[in-house]
């Protein structure tokens, strides 16, 4: 099969598509084999691209978190899905088990959900690490509650996108910070009720603004950086902030302890890297309930460009030019 290798750690080039040997089958047990028609591309591919995956040892290696396509052949004792299913799924990319820049690849059934039946494959294999960040950061970490308010940043990011759309299903008001004109009409097109210009705004005094001095119950740092710590004073007093970034060594905590804020730290990997696998379906049936969202029109997810499986590298150079709205996706083969 074709496979796009990491051949070793550095910039796009070293993503180099070769061939290599197809998964065995039958698969194991519980195992699907999938012939992927689409792989997303996530800001972690291109970290892991540059400064070397989770298992240095394990070289080359095939990234991509991201998948969807469809069921090829399955192991004795699936019971959920049959060969023909159109599936997605956030599996496998980080060294260990293959990623999904390939044409194929084993996944056990438990970690795997069934594509929205509305949605296009190249729509499915851009959501499910988007939509289990947001999912599990808006309702798990910051316990997001109807009626209250989260400000959310780089709100047409591809996390961010799905974390408007997820916060308003909730039924919460929500503000967010955008770079552009083009990025707040596609953010208001999500419903987001507030939109804040942060190079020409205080994001601060604008979420204080917007919340009569109180401050937003839930801030979402998908930024980090400075961010993360400018944000603690937009936060009211016994209010939530979680991000997905490590904070910065200089972070200033002061603002934080002195307002009470509950900290939470959102890292969608973790149920991977160390093999906990009921989080790992608990992701699988996130994507259950996010499909039935695509498919009742309540949740759309944005693909600004898409790329051959052989532009690998291409599609890394552009998402780390920073200035993609929505997600990017690879297109392997024809559903």
């Amino acid at each position: 099969m074709k496979a796009v290798l990491m051949t070793a750690p550095g910039n796009p080039e070293v993503l180099q598509m070769q061939f290599i040997a197809k998964p065995a089958v039958p698969p194991g047990e519980t195992e699907l084999l999938v012939r992927l028609v689409a792989a997303g591309v996530n800001p972690i591919d291109t970290k892991l691209r540059k400064r070397g995956t989770f298992y240095p040892d394990n070289m080359p290696a095939i990234l991509g978190c991201d998948g969807a396509g469809v069921v090829e052949a399955v192991g004795a004792a699936v019971q959920r899905f049959r060969v023909g299913d159109e599936v997605y799924f956030c599996n496998g990319g980080l060294g260990a088990h293959q990623g999904n820049y390939a044409e194929f690849t084993l996944i056990d059934e438990r970690f795997v959900a069934r594509k929205p039946a509305s949605a296009t494959f190249m729509e499915a294999a851009a959501a499910p690490l988007v939509l289990i960040t947001a999912w599990e950061a808006l309702y798990e970490r910051g316990r997001l509650q109807p009626g209250e308010k989260v400000l959310i940043h780089a709100g047409a990011g591809g996390v961010g996108h799905v974390a408007i759309q997820l916060a308003k299903l909730k039924g919460a008001d929500v503000c967010t910070t955008v770079s552009s004109e083009e990025k707040a009409n596609f953010v208001k097109q999500l419903s987001a009720d507030e939109v804040i210009f942060y190079k020409q705004t205080d994001f601060v005094q604008a979420a204080l603004n917007w919340t009569n001095g109180e401050g937003v119950d839930l801030a979402f740092d998908t930024v980090g950086g400075e961010t993360f710590h400018k944000t603690f004073p937009a936060v009211r007093v016994y209010g939530d902030i979680v991000t997905i970034l490590e904070p910065d060594a200089n972070t200033v905590w002061k603002t934080a302890r002195q307002r009470n804020l509950r900290v939470g730290f959102e890292l969608m990997l973790t149920p991977m890297l160390q093999g906990i696998m009921e989080a790992q379906k608990h992701h699988a049936e996130i994507l259950e309930q996010c499909a039935t969202w695509i498919d009742e029109g309540k949740l759309k997810i944005c693909v600004s460009q898409t790329f051959p499986l052989e532009k690998a590298a291409k599609a890394h150079q552009l998402l780390e030019s920073g200035s993609v709205t929505g997600k990017i996706v690879l297109l392997i083969s024809d559903g």
